[in-house]
């Protein structure tokens, strides 16, 4: 239970700060529905729960892998960053887009789960953080079971609050306001594609 806990921290403190996930996960919940926000989110959570697997069991060799293709995982996460900030930007306000098809949510939440897994680089952060609470990778794979379950309830938890609280507000906006929303969430989610993009060619 404590690692458990230990676990979910881990992961709410992964997935709260706000960047092109947080950004895009608002603006789906604003546009498009609770539902459609919290699949972006547990895509999300579901790609931290991976890497925090590869660190938690010490899957080296994947971890090395992986990070050693973060130039052309970053390219293609910033370029798709750079797409979806355009394609929000443009997007037109909620009143006047048609309802939610079925393949939305699948969409949703697999457009998360890759941009999330464009950036190998948070295998090093789990590792870090198993290291400085003196969590040795894959000393017992029972435990580090326990504490990956944690972690993906922890970063689940935090989408289902953010898309929680965004939702309940979404009557506050007009669609003039959408417009507004869209246009801001696309200028923040291109920026951080500009940033993938230069990190990744730096």
């Amino acid at each position: 239970m404590h690692l458990l806990l230990k676990g979910i921290a881990i992961g709410f403190a992964i997935a709260a700060p706000v960047g092109p996930i947080g950004a895009l996960c608002i603006r789906r919940t604003l546009a498009d529905g609770r539902l459609v926000g919290l699949a972006s989110g547990l895509g999300a959570a579901t790609a931290d729960g991976i890497y925090g697997a590869m660190a938690a069991f010490g899957l080296t060799a994947v971890s090395a892998f992986l990070v050693g293709q973060r130039l052309w995982l970053g390219l293609v996460g910033g370029i798709f960053l750079l797409y979806l900030g355009v394609t929000t930007f443009v997007a037109r306000p909620a009143s006047a887009t048609l309802p939610l098809s079925p393949s939305g949510l699948p969409k949703a939440y697999g457009s998360t789960l890759v941009l999330t897994l464009s950036n190998p680089v948070t295998i090093l952060a789990f590792a870090a953080i198993f290291a400085g609470l003196g969590i040795t990778a894959g000393s017992d794979h029972g435990q580090a079971a326990l504490l990956v379950l944690g972690v993906f309830l922890g970063s689940a938890g935090w989408w289902v609050i953010l898309s929680v609280g965004v939702s309940a507000s979404r009557g506050w906006f007009s669609d003039r306001g959408m417009c507004w929303v869209n246009r801001i969430a696309g200028v923040v989610i291109a920026g951080f594609g500009l940033v993938a993009l230069l990190n990744a060619l730096r």
